[in-house]
């Protein structure tokens, strides 16, 4: 098992370098070509969402992806550290508001949508979106 950690300043302008990173691991881990399309739009996604939701959260901890290569699959885990008593609420007085809420669902539909497999998790101590890929057997066996 193979994993790549990233971590970074909660800023967009870091959010391009994590897409194409995620993009490379998961090709050279075995994830089909067709879906690397998917797999860089949703950690796109998936971070944006962290960095918007530590930005109005005015938390100054650093966004963290792990890219983690299994003998089946590929998953991507982008962690941020919003309090939040559910996946998609937020702890009251943490400066988010109505139009962050919705913003914030409809950044983990477009997730739902390009990824099959999605765990999203939340509570007092941040957030957590696992995504995984099958990869191609015949890559499992490759380097």
């Amino acid at each position: 098992m193979a994993t790549v950690e990233l971590r970074f300043s909660a800023l967009p302008e870091h959010v391009r370098t994590a897409r194409l990173v995620a993009a490379a691991v998961a090709r050279r881990a075995g994830v089909d070509e067709a879906v690397l399309d998917e797999v860089r739009l949703a950690v796109g996604e998936a971070c944006t969402r962290a960095v918007g939701l530590h930005q109005s959260g005015g938390i100054t901890a650093p966004v963290k992806v792990a890219l983690i290569e299994e003998e089946k699959q590929f998953s991507i885990e982008v962690g941020d550290e919003a309090p939040r008593s559910a996946p998609g609420d937020r702890v009251p007085g943490s400066g988010a508001d109505d139009v962050d809420a919705e913003e914030d669902e409809m950044g983990l539909a477009v997730i739902s949508g390009l990824v099959d497999d999605v765990e999203v998790t939340a509570g007092e101590n941040g957030g957590l979106i696992r995504m995984t890929w099958p990869r191609t057997p015949a890559a499992a066996t490759v380097g």
